[in-house]
């Protein structure tokens, strides 16, 4: 198993989440993870992962200090990318330590099958791996999926850079889809996606799950006007999502409700998310022990996603949380929450009025509170376990 992310503690981001709890329901399987240890990373999370594997080989992960700044690396870096087909933020992480681990590995037959764990790791697996093992990448979002959606909603932080790169990240990633005898996706969307690079793929969409014990359903409706926002707050999709949310849905909500108040949740705030506390009503809270604990007292959580593919890992708990949640279409893709033959689950919003109109009726009426509370937490039960994703992903390691 490759992750170049080190995936503990498994509350850190959604590939984190999904790598280790893959791992962790795996029982029956000797697990090798390869992964790369960045500076924040501490020896106790080493052990403690350590316990989850039969092997644990970690690497240090290289740093970008060394990389050309200014017009002159991006030109190199985009130059890169055109002449060898790999995008900047997959050579950048690349480990020549780790590649020849796994040349080792796979030259004496030591292993069965190979997963890459987020489609970053794809760089580990050689074409002709597929001949000797079953390898599987385990795609946690479509790359050009993303960068085209950020160009169709306004949402790119480059515009030009990212117009140049569309063409080239569907270059790569049907390039290295095709490397692998297994694909895994997260969603639907997705799959469509990659199936369009090469129809007769073996793709098996497995969604996240939830671990009930860090996110247990709420007793307690709290009422009154509290929002939240949680979400790993580096992460560039989920900026952009605070931002929305903070600088034009929420003002418009404090027109009508005055006292309502927005907490936007999750570690290593950018220095632009931190901003946002100093404007009224907002809380940033940085790293938490808990998210469940915000998320209860919440009367509504926002999902105001306007980028990023997969499905969300934040909907889900919010969800299992028995948190009503409004969310936009990518806060909510992959889901049936609004269908016509199917329990209302959550509300659907995308423009400003929208969600000015959907919190609306939750702080308005109780009892669609509850319904989404009940309705929510009833639908992740039976289909977002982590027990379940890991059954379906040791189908996929173990088909032929």
């Amino acid at each position: 198993m490759l992750s170049s992310t080190f995936p503990y503690p498994p509350t850190q981001g959604g590939t984190q989440v999904r790598t280790f709890n893959l791992l962790k329901h795996l029982t029956g399987h000797e697990i090798t993870l390869l992964t790369q240890r960045a500076d924040d990373v501490t020896d106790a999370e080493v052990e403690a992962l350590r316990e989850w594997v039969a092997e644990l080989v970690v690497f240090p992960r290289p740093t970008t200090s060394s990389l050309p700044g200014g017009w002159f690396g991006k030109v190199k870096r985009f130059g890169q990318f055109v002449q060898q087909g790999t995008p900047p933020s997959v050579l950048s992480i690349y480990s020549p330590q780790l590649q020849d681990w796994v040349d080792q590995c796979v030259k004496k037959n030591n292993v069965d099958v190979i997963t890459c764990e987020h489609s970053v790791n794809e760089i580990y697996v050689r074409p002709e791996f597929r001949e000797q093992l079953r390898t599987v990448v385990n795609i946690h979002s479509s790359v050009y999926a993303s960068c085209r959606n950020q160009l169709q909603t306004g949402t790119s932080e480059n515009l030009w850079r990212d117009r140049l790169n569309l063409p080239l990240l569907y270059r790569y990633e049907q390039r290295y889809c095709d490397k692998f005898s297994h694909i895994v996706v997260t969603t639907d969307d997705d799959r469509q996606q990659i199936q369009s690079y090469n129809p007769p793929s073996q793709i098996a969409v497995i969604p996240n799950g939830v671990d009930f014990s860090q996110f247990p359903y709420r007793t307690v409706d709290p009422g009154g006007h509290r929002l939240t926002f949680i979400g790993a707050m580096d992460n560039l999709a989920n900026i952009d999502a605070v931002r929305f949310l903070s600088l034009e849905v929420f003002p418009a909500i404090q027109e009508r409700y005055p006292d309502t108040t927005l907490t936007l949740v999750g570690a290593r705030p950018t220095s632009e998310v931190s901003a946002l506390g100093n404007r009224p009503g907002i809380t940033v809270t940085g790293r938490v022990p808990s998210m469940a604990d915000y998320l209860h007292q919440a009367t509504v959580c926002i999902v105001s996603m306007r980028t990023g593919y997969g499905i969300k890992n934040k909907t889900l708990e919010a969800m299992a949380a028995g948190v009503p949640v409004v969310g936009s279409d990518r806060g909510l893709e992959g889901l049936e929450v609004d269908s016509p033959n199917v329990p209302l689950r959550a509300l659907r919003a995308n423009s400003v009025s929208e969600y000015v109109d959907a919190v609306t009726r939750l702080f308005e009426e109780s009892q669609l509170r509850q319904q989404l509370s009940q309705s929510g937490r009833q639908f992740i039960e039976k289909n977002y376990t982590w027990e379940r994703a890991a059954q379906l992903y040791e189908q996929v390691i173990c088909a032929k």
